[in-house]
């Protein structure tokens, strides 16, 4: 699952303990308070920390927010995309920039609460790579947040063995060098804790707050449903097949022709036997169609991830623009 170790990273700097990453999109409202709630629970943390918050390419007034803010922090860096590429891409820069020994990251939206920060520390140390958050009471609308989040937990627990009770909460810390050895691309943000696990990482859950949004608008909804589901068919696949996918195609290829034989087999004998209503039945001819023009697509899909996969860690190939940066 994971690719190449990661070469143009900042190196660790023993003298930060935590590096906090927050993606921010058209947050103006929302991040000025966060980021002082954040200051507070960091200095009664008692641990040395850097702050990085990556601009995702806002057109409201987040950026000069966070301009204003820095003066918070002794350590905060501000990083402006070009444009808008996703909250997979903001992460990764985020963590290409992080200095510390552990990796936290909360969304911009102050629905987490950076006073759960410390308790996440205290579990990461007894041993673990990461430590998610699960927002046990959640305060957000049932039907377009909370059911397809429920539903999409189950799925990916059944997918991939991995049982998690709130794989889309943004609270989570991971060592840093455990970080280093995946590559994140598209929209595999979602996966990081099934990424992790794939590389021998230990995973633990622990329950955390959850504010409802006072100030901005939610970034997600039901209309990310099927990126989830397609997402979750590439990462399955790259689990099982992701260095031998000559085990996925073939093992198909083998069941298509055993169709094939089987077909002309029955056609034969319904021929000898005369029962040629049999061969003449257009939804015979139709169902083959349709379920070879499925595998198709999807076997297309998939070689396209892979190719996707290739083309950016071969090449080294950057999913981001950086436009400036500040600290």
């Amino acid at each position: 699952m994971s690719g190449p170790k990661k070469t143009e990273t900042v190196e660790p700097d023993p003298g930060v303990q935590i590096s906090v990453v927050i993606p921010v999109f058209n947050e103006e409202e929302s991040i000025s308070g966060l980021l002082v709630s954040l200051a507070s629970s960091m200095d009664e943390l008692g641990m040395t920390y850097e702050v990085i918050v990556i601009d995702d390419g806002s057109v409201d007034g987040t950026f000069q927010r966070l301009l204003d803010s820095r003066k918070l922090f002794k350590q905060m860096m501000v990083v402006r995309f070009r444009r808008n590429y996703g909250q997979t891409a903001a992460l990764s820069a985020g963590f290409d920039r992080a200095r510390g020994e552990y990796v936290v990251t909360m969304d911009g939206d102050a629905q987490n609460d950076p006073g759960d920060i410390p308790l996440l520390v205290k579990k990461i140390q007894e041993g673990y790579d990461l430590v998610s958050g699960w927002r046990r009471v959640r305060r957000d609308a049932f039907i377009s947040r909370k059911l397809p989040s429920r539903a999409a937990n189950w799925l990916v627990s059944a997918v991939t063995g991995i049982k998690t009770r709130d794989l889309g909460c943004a609270l989570k810390i991971y060592r840093n060098e455990v970080l280093q050895e995946i590559s994140m691309y598209g929209d595999l943000h979602r996966f990081l804790p099934v990424l992790i696990h794939q590389v021998g990482g230990r995973i633990a859950e622990i329950p955390v707050r959850h504010h409802p949004r006072v100030a901005g608008q939610s970034k997600y909804g039901l209309s990310r449903t099927k990126r989830v589901l397609l997402d979750l068919v590439t990462v399955r696949f790259l689990m099982s097949y992701g260095t031998r996918p000559m085990h996925f195609f073939g093992t198909w290829g083998l069941r298509c022709l055993s169709l094939s034989l089987a077909a002309g087999f029955l056609t034969g004998v319904a021929r000898v036997l005369d029962f040629r209503t049999m061969t003449r039945n257009p939804l015979l001819y139709l169902s083959l169609v349709l379920f070879f023009l499925g595998m198709q697509f999807i076997c297309i899909g998939l070689l396209g991830e892979i190719n996707i996969r290739t083309y950016h860690e071969s090449q080294g190939k950057p999913i981001y623009l950086v436009k400036e940066e500040v600290g």
